[in-house]
């Protein structure tokens, strides 16, 4: 068996969450460990007082101080510098004590291509894992382009260019990487955001957490201006005020640069009475709140950015046989199938009347969460996403560990040394 010292290292960087809260990430270091990769992480520190550097799941984690959130393309620019360079000197030191010998980053931002071209006369292997489509969240945030959306799109492009491979979340975004970004086919794979279904399922129900409440509404991400979380709040005041249903219940979990606005909006509307909003919560929190909950709820408005993406709420929803209500969009369409109810257009009265159209209807919503979770376990299982993306790092470690034991590749691609660069 190949021993820590001989087992290929791969560095995994995320700038925009802790490891810990990261589910993709920690679901794919989790897969490299039980592989036999050796396996370590640079991210931003989840508090003030943690150690430099830590074990979580096999997975050694060197964490840095984030500087304070920006406002403004000069703040956003020194705040990603400054990440840029405190993951630049852990990156070394890493390397110092224990080479790697491929270096995964994952987006956003797309800046660290630059850090790879230094590690590239070392003979380290880049692997882009790209989360987000920074150019059109940046349209979707802002609606606009302009030339901070041009610099974006240059700053993909050569994350790109870089990659000996890249990893996309779904089909639409390896469309992209493959036409955008000229990413030859050999080169790109999809691994889907799948939540690994033996750790993650439904629990016991907390009564507690209801409130009181017949119905409890939840929704779990990131609360931007993308993110239709101020759709959600209308759609709450249309059911509790217009549709005078005071038996409902929302808990709104999550954090970001909407947060504080959305609390004034729910105030504003009365609405604090029936609408709970969590902060940012750990996996632990998630699972009991899924785990208590009626509905989960996706309400990503219409736009380029959302239509392409894969909401890791929707897929969480589905794990803990919650039906879903979602905006109708292409990929969380080809993610839940017949486990959500889906909205058109962007009227917040459609997407409330949606909501209690499932929660009044218990025997459909039972069953639309067990489709959910079938598809968890089934066509959409993390084993055959694991299998993919442990075979991405096999096929550019020889093999993987699996060949340092004289055993075949989990992969069907073929090896290729590990200093070399395919063209």
């Amino acid at each position: 068996m190949a021993t820590s010292q001989t087992a290929p290292h791969v560095l995994v960087i995320i700038q925009n969450l802790p490891f810990r809260l990261d589910r993709r990430v920690r679901t794919e270091c989790r897969a490299l460990t039980d592989a036999g990769y050796r396996v370590s992480v640079i991210c931003p520190q989840e508090f003030r007082d943690e150690a430099a550097s830590f074990t979580v799941d096999a997975t050694t984690v060197y964490s840095y101080a984030a500087p304070p959130e920006s406002v403004g393309a000069l703040g956003y620019a020194r705040e990603f510098l400054l990440c840029w360079w405190r993951t630049a000197r852990l990156a070394a030191r890493v390397h110092r004590d224990a080479p790697f010998q491929v270096m995964q980053a994952c987006n956003p931002p797309d800046t660290y291509w630059a850090l790879a071209q230094l590690w590239r006369a070392r003979g380290v292997r880049f692997v882009y894992d790209q989360h987000d489509l920074c150019p059109e969240i940046f349209e979707a945030k802002f609606g606009r382009r302009g030339l901070l959306h041009r610099v974006l799109r240059l700053l993909e492009g050569a994350t790109y260019r870089t990659a000996d491979r890249v990893i996309s979340t779904n089909a639409s975004y390896q469309e992209i990487a493959r036409t955008r970004g000229r990413v030859p086919a050999e080169h790109s794979v999809v691994v889907m955001s799948t939540p690994d279904a033996d750790l993650m399922r439904r629990r016991e129900r907390e009564p507690e957490l209801r409130g009181g409440a017949a119905h409890l509404v939840c929704y779990v991400g990131i609360m931007g201006p993308q993110d239709g979380v101020d759709r959600l709040l209308a759609a709450a005041d249309h059911i509790v005020h217009a549709r005078g249903r005071r038996d409902v219940r929302f808990a709104l979990l999550g954090f970001g640069d909407s947060l504080e606005s959305l609390r004034g909006e729910c105030t504003r509307r009365g609405l604090d009475p029936w609408v709970q909003f969590t902060g940012r919560v750990d996996h632990a929190q998630i699972g009991r709140w899924l785990s208590s909950a009626d509905v989960g709820v996706t309400p990503d408005p219409p736009s380029e950015f959302n239509d392409r993406s894969t909401m890791n709420k929707t897929l969480e929803y589905m794990a803990h046989e919650l039906p879903v209500v979602a905006t109708d969009l292409t990929e969380t369409r080809r993610s839940a199938g017949d486990a959500a109810r889906y909205v058109t257009g962007e009227d917040p009265a459609d997407l409330g009347d949606a909501i209690l159209e499932v929660l009044d209807d218990p025997v459909r919503a039972r069953q639309m969460g067990l489709v959910g979770r079938a598809r968890i376990e089934g066509e959409l299982s993390w084993r055959h996403q694991a299998e993919v993306y442990v075979g991405v790092f096999d096929g550019l470690t020889r093999g993987g560990p699996r060949a340092i034991e004289g055993e075949p590749a989990r992969s069907g691609e073929p090896a290729r040394p590990s200093a070399s660069v395919d063209a």
